[in-house]
Parts: structure tokens; sequence; C-alpha cells
């Protein structure tokens, strides 16, 4: 009777589209694991990752994704981080074409791939995350991850020194200072004083 209580109770908890971690839920509960096992078995509880659950959320379309901040954070345990698409590199004017099918997520606590919810993301981890992402940290980013792009790289260098001018010159140093690699530094030094010695 009481661990029919205590799922219960567990039960009552959850809420339609939110993310739990184990930690979370064995405050809860008397015997977590067989209550977890339980919930997964029954289709109240579905497993993301080893220790990170979903409550589902059905819609007439069927089963809605949780939303990706709360699934980012849930996993992370931390609200400190941005994810964006690399796709978002293409609307940068610098050449690049190629279509990406996972985010990066630029934080404090994970490194490598994984698979969230149908949905692959790499972490990145650094030592902290911008607030937004904007068109100066794209260009950081790309240029962290230069050597992994498919197109011409030393094209991509010759079109963001051709398009520096449309870029915030301030903002981009602060933000290769804040989140780039050394190596990313360096080219943004460089590509900074050519421009400063042509004007």
């Amino acid at each position: 009777m009481r661990l029919s209580r205590s799922l219960e109770n567990l039960k009552a908890f959850l809420k339609p589209g939110l993310v739990y971690r184990r930690r979370d839920l064995a405050m809860l509960s008397s015997n977590v694991d067989r209550h977890l096992a339980a919930l997964v078995r029954d289709g109240f509880l579905r497993k993301l990752q080893q220790g990170l659950y979903v409550c589902p959320q059905n819609t007439v379309f069927g089963e809605a994704p949780p939303d990706e901040d709360v699934l980012l954070e849930a996993f992370l345990n931390d609200n400190h981080f941005v994810v964006y698409s690399p796709n978002a590199f293409n609307s940068l004017g610098l050449g690049t074409t190629q279509l990406y099918n996972r985010k990066v997520v630029f934080n404090r606590k994970r490194s490598g791939e994984f698979n969230l919810g149908g949905r692959t993301y790499l972490f990145h981890r650094w030592r902290e995350a911008p607030k937004v992402v904007t068109r100066e940290f794209l260009v950081v980013g790309l240029l962290n991850r230069l050597q992994e792009l498919a197109e011409d790289r030393g094209q991509v260098m010759v079109r963001l020194r051709e398009k520096l001018s449309t870029f915030n010159n301030r903002k981009l140093s602060e933000a290769a200072n804040r989140y780039g690699t050394y190596s990313t530094q360096l080219k943004i030094k460089k590509l900074m004083e050519r421009r400063v010695s042509v004007d």
C-alpha cells in the first residue's frame, strides 16, 4: 500500500512537457528506481538519457517534444548556456552553404555529442556563455570550428576579411577574447590589424 501511495504521489507531481532528473524525483518516492521503471512502462514518463526523463505532452498531432530550453536546462542542471544551429553561419554572408542536423550548446558543464528527445546536440564547454547569440558570436563560433567546415576554409577567411566592416568590430573583438580559442583570437586580431593598416 505504501509503495502504491508513493507512486500515486509521484504521478500527481508530474506535469506534461516538463523534464525531470532522477535525483529531483527521488525525494518524492520511497523506491525511486522501481517507480520510475513503472512510470516509463505505463507511459507516464519517457526516458531521455540516464537519469533524465520527460513527462509526455500529447497533442492532436501526437507527442509534442519538450521545450528545448527546459530540456537543456534539466540536462545541464544549469541555465547558463546558449544554443544555436551551425546553419546560422550561412546568414553571415561568408560563403558557407552547408546544412547541419545538430545544434551547438555553448555551456559551462558538458562537452560531447548527445541525443536528447530525438534531437542531436554538440555540447561545447567553456568558462562562460553569452546571454544571446549575436552575429559576432557566430563569427567566433565559425572560426572556432573552422577545421570542421566542409567549405573552402581559405575562401571563408577571404570573405570575412571583405565583410569585416559589416560587423561591430568592438563586439567581434570582445566575443573573440571571451569565447574564442587562441587560434580564433589570433585570426580576429590579424584581420583587425590589417583593416587598420588599410584604413
